[in-house]
């Protein structure tokens, strides 16, 4: 922990010389515990000194290897690059498998794809010289028609701009490509037969009906590329999408079985020991190096010649050594949430098992026992950390995984063999493949079903404050759980200031969460389409399907956006529609920085309106000028542009030319006016019958300049309206709201409702919408 606390202050801190101060204390430890080692007695301290001095070195080591690294990460040729927006040519390594991102909206044929890259040169666009370097960058390039599949070790060239990281993000930069990528040279033969073999394993899994079908290769290889949306979130939120995660519990299985079949053909010891390094080295290439996976694999390494010296050793010393020795390697890797929370799931495995089961033991048989054990000591030592990435607690977690773990393994080494199998049995393989389709079918029934349970998370304080206080919390009731344990008679004292502590603290926050009405979270709907995010005086409109989500427009403050996206859980922009101009519009743009896959945008008044579109290009977004026609895309959503109709005339660009977009699917027809006056609302409706809408977006924040004609011949049931209170302009006006009345449409307001979401209704359903909205429920 001190080595790991010490890597996370080194790459947010770099230049700090604290390695210097830590190495000197280490050996001024070691020196004092030799000292008191010396005399006669036991010392009360003989025993810790040794203990610190460890950790101080632990601690000094992956300091120093930072400071040594931080300078080659961020070159000045790169970071003078993305400063002043120009274009560097990059060659590089692929490290990670590419996820493609379709530009499923009307805008060409390419792809987007994504990958880590370990960029090996440089060369800036204007001819000058080749430099070389090791430098870890996150790319987004677009993948042209005829470019053979990419995987890992494929080596690549394109030119890029740059977006430097934070010093403590395990990338130094994210290039976004602005040319075309090409191959130079295909993966070296050792990393090759991998890829073809998992090419084979999802196309074989591709013919098995169902999700279990789309779950498998992630249990067999944790490859989750045909995961769709639904799954991935039921997933989560059953807290099962570990299993999809390559860890200790997977290498493990490899190397027992690989152990097992040696022991019955007779093996020698050493032999079936040199057999588990080679087959453990192939599945660590098969499976992708993610960070989980490096650090089971070395693990497991440290294990497996732990027993060939004869000197095996305990699996807390082999967490140990395994995570010292990758953090010393990489110390980003501190800040990596897969590392971390496989490391953690894994000690917590180790260290709070058997004593969750002999406390739980005393209430219930103890094969049951062990089986709660096991995933509350998982969930109990990750769960601080997954707060970080989602401010929920899952209650049924626990139940959950109790339901689906049985069914990993066997899914994980079915799976494993039907894929060694494929390429020299094919017809055996896929039987094997058949069979592990049936535990993976169940592990994706349960994370439905769970999922699909009131109450399946309970929401928590966001941020380090609400992983601190779950942390103390579960310590605190870890503590009076086990504290009767090798104790005949426990302290009362301690004992009851702990147990207030946690009724205070627990008493507390479920005082907060009734007080400030997070407990309305719950009823939150999760398959809502439409969100109105309470932005102040502006817009901002969130459309979702199918996995991609479209924003128009992002209000006039980056802060409110970025409330309303973590709140959702959106983490990228497939679609941004910039309707026009105005701060209340444009002004959140910097709370979306490298999430948007495209943008389309209103036509530009003028040099100003376009340099405000610079922060996009520069992060490589493509930058599209909305014209009538234009149409794509969304999930299973149609999109189409209905204005502005021309780019010149006096309607084409400010308020009166502002991008207005039709969505019809899902159950649901929207009509977005942006910022449309009456003159521009009689000339649309003038062009072309556009038929009721079930969801209207009110024009202009429901100024009086409307018309009442077009509001009529639309009947929206739903009108949102985006407008802040007490905003000065009278919006929304009493002329306004009578419009809507006559028209019978219901006006939701984000001064009056906050966060708005519509939901279409299940088809049994007589009513065609659900409405939830954050102040006054459903």
């Amino acid at each position: 922990m001190t080595a790991w606390a010490a890597a996370l202050l080194a790459i947010w801190l770099p230049g700090w010389p604290f390695a210097p101060v830590l190495w000197a204390a280490a050996v001024l430890a070691l020196g004092a515990a030799i000292v008191l080692a010396r005399r006669e007695g036991r010392h009360p301290l003989a025993g810790w000194l040794p203990l610190l001095s460890l950790c101080l070195s632990a601690a000094a080591l992956v300091s120093t290897t930072a400071a040594v690294q931080g300078p080659q990460r961020q070159p000045e040729m790169l970071r003078a690059a993305a400063e002043d927006g120009r274009p560097v040519t990059l060659s590089g390594m692929i490290l990670s498998m590419p996820q493609a991102q379709s530009f499923a909206f009307g805008f060409g044929n390419s792809d987007r794809v994504r990958f880590a890259l370990r960029v090996e040169s440089a060369q800036n666009s204007r001819a000058g010289p080749v430099v070389r370097l090791a430098v870890p960058m996150r790319a987004f390039v677009e993948l042209p028609a005829g470019v053979v599949p990419l995987d890992i070790g494929t080596r690549v060239s394109f030119t890029a701009r740059l977006v430097p990281n934070a010093p403590g993000e395990p990338d130094a930069f994210r290039a976004y490509g602005t040319g075309p990528l090409a191959v130079d040279s295909a993966p070296p033969w050792y990393l090759a037969w991998a890829a073809e073999l998992r090419a084979e394993f999802r196309a074989a899994a591709a013919r098995l009906p169902g999700e279990g079908g789309a779950l498998l290769p992630g249990l067999a290889l944790g490859d989750t590329s045909a995961v769709g949306d639904g799954l991935d979130q039921a997933m989560k939120a059953s807290s099962l999408s570990h299993l999809t995660a390559v860890s200790g519990a997977n290498c493990a299985i490899v190397v027992a079985a690989v152990m097992l079949l040696g022991a019955g053909l007779r093996l020698r010891r050493g032999v079936r020991i040199a057999v588990a390094l080679l087959v453990l080295l192939a599945f660590t290439v098969l499976v992708t190096p993610e960070p989980s996976v490096l650090r089971a694999g070395l693990m497991a390494l440290i294990v497996l010649l732990g027993m060939a010296s004869g000197r095996p050793g305990g699996g807390v010393p082999a967490l140990g050594l395994a995570t010292l020795v990758l953090l010393a390697l990489d110390p980003w890797l501190a800040s990596s949430y897969g590392f971390a929370l496989s490391a953690l799931a894994t000690a917590g495995l180790l260290l709070l098992t058997a004593p969750l089961a002999s406390a739980l033991g005393r209430w219930m048989p103890r094969p049951l026992a062990l089986a709660l054990a096991l995933p509350l000591a998982a969930q109990l030592a990750c769960q601080p950390v997954l707060i970080l990435l989602a401010p929920s607690v899952p209650l049924l977690g626990v139940p959950a995984n109790l339901l689906a773990g049985p069914a990993a393994p066997a899914a994980t080494l079915l799976g494993l063999i039907g894929c060694l199998l494929l390429p020299w049995l094919p017809s055996l393989g896929f039987a094997v493949i058949q069979l592990a389709w049936l535990p993976a079918a169940w592990i994706a029934a349960v994370a439905h079903t769970v999922a699909g349970l009131p109450g399946a998370r309970a929401p928590w304080l966001d941020g380090l404050l609400g992983a601190l206080l779950l942390a103390g919390a579960s310590g605190l009731a870890l503590w009076l759980l086990l504290r009767g344990a090798g104790r005949r008679k426990p302290r009362t004292v301690p004992v009851m200031l702990a147990g207030v502590a946690l009724i205070v603290l627990v008493g507390g926050y479920g005082g907060a969460l009734l007080g400030t009405g997070v407990v309305r979270g719950w009823s939150r709907p999760a398959d809502w389409q439409i969100a109105l995010c309470d932005v102040g005086q502006g817009d901002a409109v969130l459309i979702r399907d199918g996995g991609q989500t479209a924003l128009i427009d992002t209000g006039p403050e980056p802060a409110p956006l970025r409330a309303c996206l973590d709140t959702l859980g959106v983490e990228r922009i497939d679609l941004l529609v910039l309707t026009h101009y105005d701060l209340d519009h444009i002004g959140g743009l910097a709370a979306i920085r490298g999430m948007v896959g495209i943008a389309l945008v209103g036509v530009p008044s003028g040099p100003r309106d376009d340099r405000l579109l610079d922060p996009l290009r520069q992060a490589g977004v493509p930058v599209q000028v909305a014209a009538r026609g234009q149409q794509g895309v969304l999930g299973t959503l149609r999109w189409r542009v209905l204005w502005p109709a021309t780019h010149d005339g006096p309607l084409s660009t400010g308020n009166p030319g502002s991008v207005v977009l039709l969505v019809e699917g899902g159950g649901i027809r929207s009509l977005f006016l942006a910022d449309l006056g009456a003159e521009s609302e009689a000339a649309l409706q003038g062009m072309e019958p556009l038929g009721r809408v079930d969801v209207l977006k009110v024009a202009h924040h429901g100024s009086s300049d409307q018309s009442a004609e077009l509001y009529r011949s639309l009947a929206a049931p739903l009108g949102l309206i985006g407008v802040g209170a007490d905003n000065g302009y009278g919006h929304p006006t009493s002329s306004l709201l009578a419009t809507l009345k006559a028209s019978g449409t219901r006006a939701f307001r984000s001064d009056l409702h906050g966060l708005v979401l519509v939901s279409p209704r299940p088809a049994e359903h007589d009513a065609a919408l659900r409405v939830w909205t954050e102040r006054r429920g459903d």
